[in-house]
């Protein structure tokens, strides 16, 4: 049987790591994620881990890149700046196929910014945020149970596409508590079994494996990248997630993540209250992007409300899905500013007059 227990979204990560057979964690102390670290660091020895804290984040990612490429199930987490250090170290996963989770609960910047939550990191983790053409899956969680569902979720994307995948939260998100349901440990450990061929577990009565990422014979990259990009069409097709809200008949659809969604929800209700049809798209997969749904959506809404905790990220990609067959309009706070219901309201009342 199930159980549910109370805990915070930051330490409910850490379980659900635990319970995906994540052995391996490598970090350094940043707020708003330290109950993360601090929990597996009590956590990890007990189920005969490795918990280590390493120098810097530097460290820390190349230490998950050291253990991925053994096969292990490993993971790194921090927030924005810290995140910002790793990009190298991601890019070079990227580009030796190796799977690993990195998670960030998002604080404001630029810079070192403040440690109030934020959603500014969304070009970043959707983008590749590092160096070449690559990619990274990108779940968003918005309650503390999905942070727990999607992180366990993320080691089993990780290693199905050899890929690094990161979980974005927020400062929120990470420090607020709520009930969750902890699986049973047989149902949650059922997709632990993948094999790697392709790990460095020694050579015996087999070829040796090579993990790289450095291609210098001629044309060798540009066919190591079409490769690469041939599996991204591949997680573009099958691995969209997304949540809709009252869309059936809405006029105005809500595109929100994480922590936004769940205030834009609060506004949605209100609204539909008051007689106005509203909806709600809310993207799991930042990356890849819900394009589709919102593309036959902006077929028949009238306009669309991207919401986010930034000067406006997300909103780009929502444009480039409705391909302007409607308007797009923007409400954001930044810098670690939190929007209400009630600014959000004001803001579909707004546009809602001019439909």
């Amino acid at each position: 049987m199930s159980k549910k227990i109370l805990i915070c979204g930051n330490e409910a990560v850490g379980e659900a790591a635990i319970q995906a057979n994540c052995r391996y964690y490598f970090g350094y102390p940043i707020t708003p994620q330290n109950e993360l670290t601090a929990y597996m660091a009590g956590r990890l020895p007990e189920v005969g881990g490795v918990f280590l804290q390493s120098e810097s984040e530097l460290a820390a990612i190349n230490m998950v890149y050291g253990a991925a490429a053994t096969g292990m199930r490993a993971m790194t987490s921090s927030s924005s700046p810290g995140i910002s250090l790793k990009q190298e170290a991601i890019s070079y996963l990227a580009g030796a196929e190796l799977p690993a989770v990195i998670v960030n609960i998002v604080r404001g910047g630029p810079g070192l910014g403040n440690i109030a939550p934020a959603q500014s990191d969304y070009f970043q983790a959707t983008r590749g945020g590092g160096h070449g053409d690559y990619r990274t899956i990108v779940l968003a969680p918005s309650t503390v149970q999905e942070m727990m569902d999607l992180t366990r979720l993320s080691f089993d994307l990780a290693d199905k596409y050899r890929t690094p995948v990161i979980v974005l939260g927020d400062g929120l998100l990470g420090q607020m508590m709520e009930p969750v349901e902890i699986k049973p440990k047989a149902e949650s450990q059922k997709k632990m079994k993948t094999e790697k061929p392709w790990a460095l577990t020694g050579a015996k009565g087999r070829p040796r494996n090579l993990i790289r990422s450095l291609y210098l014979g001629e044309g060798a990259l540009e066919r190591h990248n079409q490769r690469l990009q041939e599996r991204y069409k591949k997680i573009s097709r099958e691995e969209v997630r997304y949540e809709t809200v009252s869309l059936e008949d809405a006029e105005i659809v809500i595109v929100a993540y994480g922590t936004s969604a769940r205030i834009s929800k609060a506004a949605l209700v209100k609204a539909r209250q008051e007689g106005l049809k509203v909806g709600m798209l809310r993207p799991i997969t930042l990356w890849p992007f819900p394009s589709d749904i919102i593309a036959e959506t902006a077929a028949r809404a009238k306009s669309f409300l991207a919401v986010e905790m930034s000067a406006g990220q997300m909103v780009e990609d929502v444009r480039l899905a409705v391909e302007g067959r409607c308007p797009v309009h923007f409400h954001g706070r930044t810098g670690g500013g939190v929007p209400t219901a009630e600014e959000i309201l004001g803001e579909i009342k707004k546009y809602e007059e001019g439909i």
